[in-house]
């Protein structure tokens, strides 16, 4: 069972997003039209994509693509205009205010870019201001609270103030705070973004630490591709509202869905990205062009999962081809030119 879905969401802003949405299914209208008819706006157009435990799923986009409209459906901060949203299996759609409530509490914790911690608290009483608010009394919230400084490497600081501390160290109260309420799912948007890029990175590091140890289901939102392919199992990419396309960075990279896709890979390295899997020649194919390889060469050998940053360190200094193997059988050949393709990025590759 996957611990988030989203099934066709839709939402519609405006007085008239009812009848909108009613011409959208009966008519199949597009954006402009809906805006020109019924003076509405689609900020998520038919979303569906599900979420695994322990998995993070980025959804990354241009300002104004709808991704932080979409993450608020998924504890209900927006209230869809159409479609279904599971938490765990329970269609949230159809809570009481109290379930809701629950839900929000004790299963999803938010992380954002900024982190709204209250001056005049200290840190160790903003992480636990939360677990306040559920009633925990005040020795367990302390706990629980020096837990979460320990996990996000703040030991020691739980009696400074939000003023004391850098902004790196703020974004780590603010991710101690979601984590001390022992979520299952995580939604952070945009949680690194307005850091400098060796905090940003470090941070990065540090969750995705977290992440292998607590195994929390995470929805992340960046407009950063690079922090994308970093951080995320896959990633799914918006535009004017709609998921245009989800894979792995290795998918979306090798195989964009369309030019919006293709322009925002075209300036990434594939080096530490493209697997030998997705460019090696078969074998057969191999021979039928080259003939027989010769046993008693000494050809460098490769695993399907090694990156093509390995593979052009395999092939320094010798023109023979790189032999992929699995498990000592032979499965594929890269040959030099096919590596030159998989680096540039073409379509033979």
């Amino acid at each position: 069972m996957s611990v988030v879905e989203l099934e066709h969401v839709w939402k519609v802003f405006g007085n008239r997003s009812a009848e909108a949405m009613a011409a959208i299914e009966a008519e199949g209208i597009g954006k402009a039209e809906v805006l020109r008819r019924f003076e509405a706006v689609v900020g998520v157009k038919d979303a569906s994509f599900a979420v695994e435990e322990g998995e993070i799923f980025c959804l990354m986009g241009l300002s104004g693509s709808g991704k932080s409209t979409l993450v608020r459906h998924i504890n209900r901060l927006i209230e869809p205009t159409s479609g279904t949203i599971r938490i765990l299996g329970e269609d949230i759609g159809a809570m009481k205010t109290e379930a809701l409530r629950v839900l929000r509490a004790d299963k999803i914790g938010m992380v954002f870019q900024n982190m709204a911690l209250l001056p005049h608290r200290s840190v160790r009483d903003n992480i636990g201001f939360a677990l306040e608010l559920r009633g925990v009394d005040g020795y367990t919230r302390a706990q629980l609270a020096d837990n979460a400084l320990e996990t996000v490497s703040l030991h020691g600081y739980g009696d400074r103030l939000p003023s004391e501390l850098s902004g790196g160290m703020q974004q780590r109260v603010g991710l101690a705070r979601a984590l001390a309420a022992d979520p299952e799912i995580l939604l952070m948007d945009e949680p690194f973004s307005a850091l400098d890029p060796l905090i940003r990175r470090n941070l990065q590091d540090e969750f995705l630490g977290l992440s292998q140890n607590l195994k929390k289901t995470t929805i992340f939102i960046t407009h950063d591709l690079d922090e994308a392919i970093r951080m995320g199992d896959r990633i799914g990419i918006m535009k004017d509202g709609e998921i245009v396309q989800i894979g792995t960075a290795e998918d979306i990279a090798t195989a964009p869905a369309d030019d919006y896709v293709a322009d925002f890979v075209a300036g990434i390295s594939r080096l530490k990205l493209v697997s030998a899997a997705k460019i090696m020649m078969a074998t057969d194919q191999f021979t039928a062009r080259n003939g027989a390889i010769d046993p008693a060469a000494q050809h460098p050998v490769a695993s399907p999962h090694d990156d093509l940053d390995t593979l052009v360190g395999l092939s320094t200094g010798t023109d023979l081809p790189v032999l992929i193997k699995d498990s000592d059988t032979l499965v594929g050949i890269v040959t030099k030119d096919t590596l030159l393709r998989g680096l540039q990025g073409g379509a033979d590759a």
